[in-house]
This record gives C-alpha cells, structure tokens and sequence, in this order.
C-alpha cells in the first residue's frame, strides 16, 4: 500500500496540518504522522472518516483510481450492506469462506462475522481484496453502486 504518499499529497493540498486531521479523527497528531509514514496501518475505523474529511473516495487514496471522488457518494457505511456486498463479491468468485480466509490470511470466523456485517472488514483485508481483484473499495463497503470494479 502506498496510500501514505497520497494521503499526505491530499492533506497538504487542501491546506490541513496534521493536528487538524488528527483532531478531526479524535486520535494524537504522532498517531496521525504513523498513518502518513505508514508505520501503522490506519484502521477502518479512522479511515471512513478520513477519506469523508478530506472528501476524497477510497479508491483514490488506496491508489486505484486517478478521479478523486465518486458522484453520489454515501457517507455513512452500513456494516450489513458492506457485509452482504463482501459475500456477494466471494460468492461470484466462487470462492469459499475458507479459501477467502486463506487468500487473506485471516481465520474462517473473521470472514464470516464480515458478511453478517457484525464488523467492518479490516483495512488491510479490503486493500488486499480489491487490489487482487479489481473490485472498487468504495462499492464493498456501500459507499457508491458504480463503478462496482475498477479498470
């Protein structure tokens, strides 16, 4: 992942510090920074919000798309659509829980709780995803309907 260039290239062009996203994420401006130098891998949890501020799609700051923002962009993520949206996506890859826990290397459990939306799937595990099969990050997670994959 080299979000951590393009991140910091989109804070510095809209004019943010580092403490003001920092602040906006409720977190420490070094816990930031750690984001930025990817010393740290942002989690999904800050990552919705991030991309929300900055107003720009997942799918431009993982580096997959050079638009920065889809239209009609969904803000708010809904965990049993994004968790139904990640069984969908496996189910036509014909793939099955277990051989998607293994591609991620995580356990069959953690897959399952993501399709019943009981958690978000974790960063790493979407880039992973997406980026292994061209599928849009913003679509998995309910953000947009369009583009569902990525050229």
């Amino acid at each position: 992942m080299k979000y951590g260039e393009i991140l910091s290239k989109i804070r510095l062009e809209k004019g943010y510090t580092q403490e003001q996203v920092a602040s906006i994420l409720n977190i420490d401006r070094t816990t930031y920074n750690h984001y930025e130098v990817q010393e740290n891998i942002i989690p999904i949890k800050h990552l919705i919000p991030l991309v929300n501020y900055l107003n720009v799609s997942l799918d431009y700051l993982f580096g997959f798309v050079l638009e920065e923002q889809y239209k009609d962009i969904i803000f708010d993520i809904d965990k049993i659509k994004a968790g139904s949206r990640l069984k969908e996506f496996r189910k036509e890859n014909n793939l099955t829980l277990k051989e998607l826990a293994e591609d991620l290397n995580t356990t069959f459990s953690n897959v399952a709780w993501y399709e019943k939306g009981r958690n978000l799937v974790a960063t790493p595990f979407l880039y992973m995803i997406c980026l292994k099969y061209k599928i849009s990050a913003d679509y998995l997670l309910g953000r947009i309907d369009k583009p569902k994959y990525l050229k």
